[in-house]
């Protein structure tokens, strides 16, 4: 920072007294005690274990702080799995966890269907392909936004459900064991990646038959069946009940509630505030309730603080259909994980849709369900979308996921301290969020600045003083701004190499293992100088990696040195010990296009806007719409990557200021138009009518969709079979009520209008060329008593109804697959 910086920051700060935010950290936590909760088996062949103790999860003993994330097998095309799982690991995700729906493997009573996209074997064996673990959640009833939580018809009505009637335990019994022969070799003790079961979900039922004691029973009935996990778990929000020390309970959040009533915009939600007194959040949308006090916060001493639910994403229902900003789920992780968050979960992390013909399976109020559903669509606004587009959110998710990977097991120790001063509720906007978790003198601050769609205050001129065992952190050097929006993980005692940092304003991603020794990359928090202050007697020397870099300003303040980097340029410490350690801060927007994979023979960083992951020991990209992308890696190549066809150029430019290796990468342009021809014009709908469950707008009943407009679409047959391309998408811009796509008589995918593009992968539905493509609209009344977000709202701007097509077009996704070939060109 300039002297002349420095003096415009006293200027701003003029009119504000300094505000010193602070926490104590400095009681010791509990130690963590084990065996309150029974586990299955937890040891692999190899002697590799999965445990759990009254704070945190271990693998092979030590302390570990996974991701895990939700991708429904029979909602995604089986032909794409290997490269969504791939684009999931690259994602910095650990754990793939799945619903197994009932519905979908044993339609009629006794013939069961593991086949193709049901086949949750081929689908488990594919997560261990790519290292990832696996949780399967089994219900028997498990929501999911299916008919009846999943259950079969012909189950729902014979018998009493969710309960231990015996005949209703007899058809579990026999679909438990199904399962485990589907599973047979693929658990942990068997050196597969299943690590653990969930039973049934947002259990909170007391009546006959029903309680704690349900879920005892289907716990015995799956381990009896062979379903021998290190874990087994229930979701213990809504006040749900369990047997104590018999599962764990996991939690969740959601940014906003579909599932609720109102038509107008939410108050702000409880997820961006930090659970200080129960890890049990607000509305998570459960079917049924109870009551009395669940069992959750009773067992809160005896097992860790575990998510499996916050919202990656949200469903579009019927009468609410929030839409989400990337950063109203990425300012989430922040809090929960400042609020002791030892599993983050995310639900969903990839959209899809219902598999083809069930056309009756989605959770509807016509067949008693508390929401309205699209009969096909299930995108849920997730980080990976229903086609497995990567959403803008995925940016700002994976460096958080890479943070967990290289220091989740720190973090899983730390207890988490309150500030001095706490919000009054979710409703106080003005006094600052944040807390620390610590163990000893090392920890991390969590900061949030982010309520969505309500607009939070700058903090002006602060400063955070944190007392820990030994010693008081006041960081950073100056008083600061944070900036309405803003929400960061800093570091606080935590050694680099030998290099002992007192704390950071840059918030850390990754550790990389170089030729030339351990990189470490920090992520800048906009708006805030990049400061870090080393322990002075840990270091000797801290210098630009660069003659040509600009200089960093360095200071002494209090037995540190502290260093002030440029963004993007590399910063080389060496320690006391003569060891070299170098620091890479990049901008928010070079963060957001970062990934860590394997190339060559190392972990390297790649820095592009396509989607990158790794396949066969090759790196593969992916661009929608745009056939040409920028790609920086670093360490550098010593060798050209070859191109696998002619059809891509993969170009080396000119050196630029920074580490990376850039290079261009150009792809043949590939083009077709989708045209739209109008097929019969909207009739008038009949006012929405109020009712269902919730006594509120249900959607409307089948007959009124001849109501709808209606045009047909037109699309050159090689549009769908494009060389060269991954996919490509049918975007279909529109306002109205509810979408439709029709392949001749079938029905391949629907959608609730919120405003955003519907976008359809044409290798994700099936469309026959032979058969025309029609496109229905049915229109969205002035008077819809519905929710829908103001920015793409159409009813204030007409008086009667509305039912339009803005534009469809047909959007290429190339594929550009690379690997190392021939000794690199001179550089240019």
């Amino acid at each position: 920072m300039t002297a002349a910086t420095d003096r415009d920051v006293i200027a701003a700060h003029a009119s504000y007294a300094a505000t010193t935010l602070t926490v104590d950290a400095s009681r010791p936590a509990d130690p963590p005690f084990t065996g309150t909760v029974q586990m299955g088996s937890n040891t692999s062949p190899g002697g590799h274990t999965i445990g759990i103790n009254s704070r945190y999860l271990t693998r092979d003993g030590e302390p570990w702080l996974p991701v895990m994330g939700e991708l429904h097998y029979t909602r995604v095309p089986d032909a794409h799995w290997d490269d969504e799982l791939a684009k999931i690991d690259a994602a910095g995700v650990d754990i793939v966890s799945s619903y197994v729906i009932w519905r979908h493997h044993e339609v009629r009573a006794g013939e069961f269907d593991w086949s193709g996209l049901r086949d949750l074997r081929r689908f488990v064996q594919a997560c261990a392909r790519r290292g990832l673990l696996a949780f399967v959640r089994i219900g028997p009833w498990v929501h999911a936004e299916v008919r009846y939580g999943g259950l079969p018809d012909w189950v729902v009505d014979q018998v009493p459900t969710r309960s231990d009637d015996p005949l209703y335990l007899q058809y579990v019994q026999r679909f438990f064991a199904q399962i485990a022969t589907q599973l047979d070799g693929l658990w942990w003790k068997d050196g597969g990646p299943i690590i653990g079961v969930q039973l049934e979900n947002e259990y909170n039922l007391t009546g006959p038959q029903q309680g704690a004691a349900h879920i005892t029973t289907l716990k015995r009935i799956a381990r009896e069946a062979g379903l021998d996990a290190p874990l087994y778990t229930v979701t213990g929000w809504d006040n749900a009940v369990f047997p104590h020390g018999e599962v764990a309970p996991v939690f969740g959040g959601y940014p906003d509630l579909p599932w609720g009533t109102v038509t107008t915009m939410s108050p702000p939600n409880e997820v961006y505030g930090l659970r200080f007194t129960s890890r049990v959040g607000g509305d998570l949308g459960a079917q049924t309730h109870n009551s009395e006090a669940g069992d959750a916060d009773a067992v809160a001493g005896e097992t860790p603080f575990l998510g499996a639910e916050f919202g990656g994403g949200l469903p579009t229902m019927y009468r609410r259909r929030p839409v989400l900003d990337a950063d109203d789920i990425a300012a989430m992780l922040p809090v929960q994980l400042g609020s002791g968050v030892n599993l983050y979960g995310y639900y969903m992390l990839h959209g899809g849709r219902n598999p083809p013909r069930d056309l009756s399976g989605q959770e509807s109020t016509a067949t008693g369900g508390y929401n309205d559903l699209p009969i096909i669509n299930y995108d849920f606004q997730a980080p990976f979308g229903a086609n497995g587009e990567a959403h803008p959110v995925l940016g700002k998710l994976r460096p958080m996921h890479l943070f967990l990977r290289q220091w989740g097991s720190a973090l899983a120790t730390c207890a988490v301290y309150a500030p001095d001063v706490l919000p009054r509720g979710a409703d106080d906007l003005d006094t600052p969020r944040f807390s620390v978790r610590a163990n000893g003198d090392h920890g991390f601050l969590f900061f949030n600045n982010h309520v969505r769609q309500h607009a939070m205050p700058a903090r002006r001129c602060v400063q955070f003083s944190v007392r820990l065992a030994t010693r008081t952190v006041v960081l950073p050097a100056k008083p600061i701004d944070i900036a309405p929006g803003s929400g960061f993980i800093w570091p606080i005692g935590l050694p680099l190499g030998d290099a002992q940092l007192r704390y950071a304003t840059v918030q850390p991603v990754t550790q990389l293992p170089t030729p030339e020794g351990d990189m470490y990359v920090f992520a800048a928090i906009d708006g805030i100088a990049p400061e870090f202050a080393f322990e002075a007697g840990s270091v000797t020397d801290i210098s630009p990696s660069a003659e040509s870099a600009e200089p960093q300003t360095i200071d002494a303040l209090d037995g540190a040195r502290v260093v002030r980097p440029v963004v993007g340029e590399a910063l080389i410490v060496t320690c006391a010990d003569g060891q070299r350690i170098t620091l890479l801060t990049l901008a928010r927007e070079d963060i957001e296009r970062l990934s860590v994979l394997p190339l060559a023979g190392q972990h390297r960083l790649i820095l592009t806007d396509a989607t990158a992951f790794e396949r066969n020991g090759n790196l593969v990209f992916r661009s929608i719409g745009s056939a040409s992308f920028d790609v920086g890696i670093y360490p550098p190549l010593a060798r050209m990557p070859d191109a696998t066809t002619d059809t891509y150029a993969f170009t080396l430019t000119p050196p630029q200021p920074g580490v990376f290796q850039r290079f261009s990468v150009s792809v043949a342009p590939v083009a077709f138009e989708a045209s739209l021809t109008p097929l019969r014009a909207a009739r008038a709908m009949p006012p929405i009518v109020r009712g269902g469950t919730a006594k509120a707008a249900v959607e409307p009943a089948p007959e009124l969709f001849g109501h709808a407009a209606a045009w047909r679409i037109d699309l050159p047959e090689p549009a769908l079979t494009a060389p060269g391309l991954s996919n490509a998408y049918l975007s279909i811009r529109y306002m109205g009520d509810v979408g439709r796509l029709f392949c001749g008589p079938d029905l391949i995918d629907d959608h609730f209008y919120n405003g955003l593009p519907w976008q359809i992968g044409v290798r994700n539905v099936k469309i026959d060329p032979g058969q025309p493509l029609m496109l229905t609209v049915l229109p969205l009344r002035a008077d819809a008593p519905i929710y829908l977000d103001a920015r793409y709202d159409p009813r204030p701007h007409t008086t009667d109804q509305v039912a339009e097509v803005k534009g469809v077009s047909w959007v290429p996704e190339y594929e550009v697959t690379v690997f190392p070939g021939s000794v690199m060109r001179e550089r240019i």
